[in-house]
């Protein structure tokens, strides 16, 4: 009796979809894979130095320092401004029993308040300035540029106000009056009454410089979100 003609099974061939032996992942194979991508994700590549935006903070501080020294200078022009538009206060001497007095001319007058109101409102203008000014030298926030503005904003203030007091009337009146003469009219000198009028540059300055920062500053890149929009395929692509 002979035996079957039949041919004997081929053998097993692997399918397209299948992994060869040498393709398939090991267990233990490194992260991350090969290329530094991370094919899951719409084969985006893995970006390590996310999270490391900006220069560094060596050199966030040495322009943090720049800018303090500069804004700080701005007080300059500022005390210039204050002299310059200042409502001048007008003061009336007078000689009673040999002693010097030294009156208001005009009681009812608002030049001591428009003083104060005057120096704000140019600190306010200037604060705003610096910060249009920092802004566009650098497109981005952080903390080093706002404690520069602030801290130089104060600074710059501080000089204005000396600076404003030293250049204006004689701040001795009494000498005043004793040089021009009786009944002659002089105007006062600088003072600044409301010393709040000192934090109105730096208010200014990050007020401006925040909103500036929030519309136009740079966006940090969403993690989650592949590059190139929506993936073709893997995780996180459309149904269907």
């Amino acid at each position: 009796m002979t035996a079957p003609l039949t041919p004997p099974p081929p053998p097993h061939e692997p399918s397209s979809h299948e992994p060869s032996p040498s393709q398939s992942p090991s267990p233990y194979e490194a992260w991350p894979p090969s290329g530094g991508g991370y094919a899951g994700v719409a084969g985006a590549p893995y970006d390590v130095s996310y999270g490391q935006d900006g220069p560094g903070m060596k050199t966030e501080l040495r322009e943090a320092a720049a800018i303090t020294v500069v804004v700080a200078f701005l007080g300059a022009l500022l005390g210039l401004l204050w002299v310059w538009l200042v409502p001048k206060v007008p003061l009336v001497g007078d000689l009673v029993e040999g002693n010097w007095v030294v009156y208001f001319k005009d009681t009812e007058g608002e030049q001591a308040i428009g003083v104060d109101g005057t120096f704000t409102l140019l600190a306010l203008a200037v604060g705003a300035v610096s910060a249009v000014a920092v802004f566009a030298w650098r497109r981005r926030g952080g903390v080093p540029i706002v404690v520069a503005l602030a801290l130089g904003g104060i600074l710059g203030s501080v000089l204005a106000w000396r600076l404003g007091v030293w250049l204006g009337p004689e701040s001795d009146v009494i000498a005043h009056a004793r040089a021009v003469g009786k009944g002659v009219t002089f105007s006062a000198p600088l003072k600044l009454g409301a010393k709040g009028a000192l934090l109105a540059w730096s208010l200014a300055a990050l007020v401006v410089h925040l909103g500036l920062t929030a519309l136009f500053g740079p966006r940090d890149p969403d993690p989650y979100l592949p590059q190139g929009g929506v993936p073709e395929g893997g995780y996180g692509a459309p149904v269907g």
